[in-house]
């Protein structure tokens, strides 16, 4: 019988022409932003009105307010364009008793189960959910917080019947794309990877249908170097 993945593929790029990110002013979600708006997709980032805005302009992505801790305001974003994806790169301040990185992200569930748009991608971190154990005993020391939040954002996703994807990328850099990071589906996988390759597999993952329910570790195997939490290291105060 015929492979139909290739087809499966093909009919997901055709269908897919518009993405929403949330999270897009800065680190994973503008790298993916840059991508995608390079290759002429149909680029939208929801944006708060205080947000800086300049770098998604100079790359020509349109933006739309939405504060994600207001529920008609992010169903109205999403109602705005006949998008086909939802990319979630959100992050939250350590301390503050709403997170966009959680409360946030489960207004935008429940506004995508409403609208009916159904491909969510999602960026939390290894150390989320059963990946407790791939990070040091400094990393939950000092981001248990944070890594609480984003489990139970990803479980509200996993649970809300929507078409997910969840990337969880370990330590992150600045520097650029080295196209040796790659996605594993092992939980206990640990690494380091560049934010410019992890908005690679994101992309990748949004050309990929079979991506669909999966829950994936990004890391690149030829940095063979530890995150200063991974090596036990103390940091400032962290997200």
């Amino acid at each position: 019988m015929r492979n139909s993945k290739p087809l499966l593929n093909t009919y997901w790029k055709k269908v897919v022409n518009g993405v929403l990110i949330f999270g897009a002013t800065q680190g994973t979600g503008l790298e993916v932003a840059r991508l995608l708006a390079a290759r002429g997709d149909s680029v939208t980032a929801a944006v708060r009105a205080s947000s800086d805005t300049g770098q998604l302009e100079a790359i020509g992505v349109k933006t739309i307010i939405a504060d994600v801790f207001d529920p008609e305001a992010v169903a109205a974003a999403l109602r705005s364009k006949p998008f086909k994806t939802i990319l979630l790169s959100l992050s939250g301040t350590k301390g503050e008793t709403r997170r966009a990185d959680r409360e946030g992200v489960n207004i935008i569930i429940d506004a995508a189960r409403q609208v009916g748009i159904k491909r969510v991608l999602m960026v939390t971190a290894i150390g989320c959910g059963d990946s407790h154990g791939a990070v040091a005993p400094k990393v939950i020391e000092i981001l248990g917080e944070v890594l609480a939040a984003k489990t139970e954002a990803e479980n509200n996703l996993e649970q809300s019947g929507l078409d997910y994807t969840i990337l969880r990328p370990g330590g992150l850099t600045d520097n650029p794309a080295s196209g040796t990071a790659i996605k594993s589906t092992d939980h206990q996988l640990m690494g380091v990877a560049n934010r410019a390759d992890v908005a690679k597999l994101v992309v990748d993952c949004i050309d990929d249908a079979s991506t669909i329910g999966e829950i994936y570790h990004a890391i690149d195997p030829e940095i063979t170097w530890q995150a200063p939490l991974q090596r036990g290291e103390d940091i400032s105060k962290g997200k």
